[in-house]
């Protein structure tokens, strides 16, 4: 008897990514809300960064981006100096990602697979782990391994949404099934993250928390903007000693 390996992909979720992929660089497709996100976070990430490693630039560090998607995070650290690694299950998001920043003349290590794919000999001065971590399976094994992969003294920021009956009326009933903004079926509230246990995954990986964020959406205007309320959308900043 053969025993099948473990792994954090979830073959669903590839699909339903795989299907969009063409779509993702379109800002006025169905992935609209994650540039809208992109615009708020990547300088979010990148003045952590600098504040953290005491620097003007990200000129030389080593970034990975998980779940990358066709890289519009990974982009955006790249035209910054930063030597970027992204990784995602859909082969089709990294076919789209290789060809974007091919054609904005940048040198980008896409790599197609799960997160335990990759070898235990890497590590990152930087590990965006955003808008992920609730469309894997075996979260303790992703999160363990992304903890692995951040270097001592590195930086983690984990992205995600907090499971309330708030998300749940804001980013399902609300985002994808009233107002259409985004597929149908692209959240499981049941995936959901609560920032307990975010925290309770990154401590037990050896890394603390530095900072915390909510992300709120005005929804008439389509402005995300950082808050308090971290009832749906947060992001946190994770140090490794």
């Amino acid at each position: 008897m053969t025993t099948q390996p473990i792994t954090t992909e979830d073959q669903r979720e590839t699909a339903k990514f795989d299907q969009l992929a063409h779509q993702w660089w379109d800002p006025q497709g169905p992935m609209w809300p994650l540039h809208r996100l992109n615009a708020l976070r990547a300088p979010f990430v990148t003045q952590k960064i600098q504040q953290h490693f005491n620097a003007v630039s990200l000129k030389g560090l080593r970034i990975l981006d998980i779940g990358c998607g066709a890289g519009l995070l990974a982009e955006q650290m790249a035209k910054q100096g930063a030597k970027v690694t992204g990784i995602d299950v859909a082969a089709k998001n990294i076919g789209i990602a290789h060809e974007h920043a091919q054609a904005q003349g940048l040198v980008i290590d896409y790599r197609c697979g799960a997160v335990e794919a990759l070898a235990d000999i890497d590590d990152f001065d930087v590990v965006l782990n955003m808008e992920v971590i609730e469309h894997v399976n075996n979260l303790p094994l992703f999160m363990a391994r992304t903890c692995d992969l951040t270097a001592a003294g590195g930086l983690m920021f984990l992205a995600t949404i907090n499971r309330t009956w708030f998300s749940w009326l804001t980013t399902i009933v609300g985002a994808e099934y009233i107002l259409g903004w985004l597929p149908r079926g692209t959240h499981s509230w049941q995936r959901y993250v609560t920032p307990e246990e975010a925290l309770l995954s990154l401590q037990q990986g050896g890394l603390s928390v530095q900072s915390q964020t909510g992300v709120g959406m005005n929804p008439l205007r389509q402005q995300l903007f950082l808050t308090g309320n971290m009832r749906a959308n947060y992001m946190m900043v994770a140090s490794k000693t």
